[in-house]
């Protein structure tokens, strides 16, 4: 049986190698395409924006309150946030395909034993490990999947992965919701679990590989005819400064440490936590909100497909964008659509309102996704990236973890979210001033001593 195992082992390899050398184009789109295919089961499966359109039909067989059906989503947050830095260096060893493979068979399975469920305590032992390994494993192994085998065309495919993620967000819970009212909740959880397990697999760990050089591929390569040109991203984020021509010369690496002591760093992970603070906030609560204005469940619940479907073009336009302008200016301006979107849904009681507000926040969120994944891979680098994410995905995990649970809260003591959301909108609107001082760390800012270089 060991050698078995073994042989199985060093197959995978041989078989990737394989594919890559007779694939008709850059063997990165087959990494990407992986990735993206858990945009469609494994991750919108315990996203906030599914969780809302089980959230009443579940507190209302169980009378449980909506601060503790919330307090599961904050809890999957705060362990994901202490397996992060564990999860980014095992990332940057192995890759992302076992990864991802383990995350879609936790999440799959979670979701079918919470078909069968009967206690408070029973949901959390279920739903806590599945938000977990969405919160964590699932955005580290993908966003760095991209950002280690695209450079050049690292804003595009990172924008094409927030199309997927957004299009997966924006049908799961529509399929959730019309599961739910033919069948009921516990049917949906059961047949969504079975899904996410049957698709989520086996492809990540047959064809997923770590970084092009280690099959000898040349990273995100131009067309023959294009070679003399330089990136399109080269000076997207270089303040037009000296460090322009850095991709010409050679990618900045940043170790952990290195990257520690740089202010940008800092100042993108603190808003980080205000903007997806506000995303998951917003999003659980947000057909709640709309059911408690007088909507009937199926429209409420078209706000979360509509907060889902915007992060596409969302994406897409914010990636076009990076080409002709800094990115923290970008970040700073999706920032303050999302702050606008969440004051929006504040005061939305019409079908009409909360679809122009979802579409808002949508968009920004959508900003929020990609150019977060692309200020961390362009100010960092690839080579201690899951490392360095790994630190940094706790903070943003921390925001998702305080915005569910305090609006839950909120509304049972007061009986509304009005108040909530509107504080939601003034603190990432703050946040985005905030991130307009992350200017890209240079290489002057590394310090001169000599690190181990094994990220920390």
């Amino acid at each position: 049986m060991l050698g078995s195992r073994s042989l199985q082992m060093l197959q995978f390899p041989t078989l990737r190698a394989r594919l890559a050398q007779r694939c008709p184009f850059y063997y990165g789109w087959v990494i990407f395409a992986v990735a993206a295919s858990t945009s469609y089961a494994a991750r919108p499966l315990m996203s906030v924006a599914v969780l809302s359109v089980f959230m009443v039909p579940m507190t209302d067989t169980f009378g449980w309150s909506r601060g503790l059906f919330a307090g599961a989503v904050s809890l999957g947050g705060v362990c994901a946030v202490i397996i992060s830095p564990l999860v980014g260096r095992l990332i940057d060893k192995y890759g992302s395909g076992g990864m991802i493979s383990a995350t879609s068979a936790v999440a799959g399975a979670c979701a079918m034993g919470l078909s069968v469920i009967s206690h408070a305590w029973a949901f959390y032992a279920l739903y806590v490990p599945g938000r977990m390994v969405f919160a964590s494993p699932l955005e580290l192994a993908t966003s760095t999947a991209i950002s280690n085998w695209f450079i050049r065309r690292r804003s595009l495919a990172l924008a094409l992965l927030g199309v997927t993620q957004g299009t997966g967000l924006a049908i799961m819970p529509l399929v959730a919701q019309y599961l739910i009212i033919g069948w009921g909740w516990r049917s949906a959880w059961a047949f969504l679990g079975v899904y996410t397990i049957a698709i989520g697999v086996i492809p990540a760990l047959l064809l997923m590989a770590r970084r092009p050089e280690d099959m000898r591929l040349e990273p995100d390569p131009a067309a023959p005819g294009l070679r003399a040109a330089p990136p399109v991203t080269i000076t997207r984020d270089r303040e037009r400064q000296g460090a322009s021509d850095a991709r010409d010369k050679g990618e900045r690496q940043f170790t952990l440490r290195q990257a520690l002591r740089t202010r940008a760093f800092w100042v993108l992970a603190a808003f980080s936590a205000t903007g997806f603070m506000v995303q998951a906030g917003v999003s659980l609560h947000q057909v709640g909100h709309y059911i408690r204005q007088g909507l009937p469940a199926p429209s409420a619940a078209i706000m979360a497909s509509v907060f889902a479907l915007a992060q596409v073009p969302g994406g897409l336009l914010w990636s076009a964008v990076t080409h002709y302008v800094p990115v923290r200016f970008v970040l700073a301006l999706s920032g303050l659509a999302v702050a606008l979107g969440a004051a929006g849904t504040a005061v939305s009681h019409t079908l009409a309102a909360g679809i122009l507000s979802a579409a808002v926040i949508g968009a920004g969120v959508g900003g929020l996704h990609l150019l977060l994944r692309l200020a961390w891979a362009d100010y960092y680098g690839r080579q201690h990236l899951g490392t360095i994410r790994g630190i940094t995905l706790p903070v943003q995990i921390g925001g998702q973890a305080v915005g569910p649970i305090t609006a839950g809260f909120v509304f049972d003591a007061t009986g509304s979210y009005h108040a909530v959301f509107l504080v939601f909108a003034a603190v990432v609107a703050l946040g985005s001033v905030l991130v307009l001082t992350a200017v890209p760390p240079s290489h002057a800012d590394r310090p001169m001593a000599p690190d181990s270089g094994r990220g920390g």
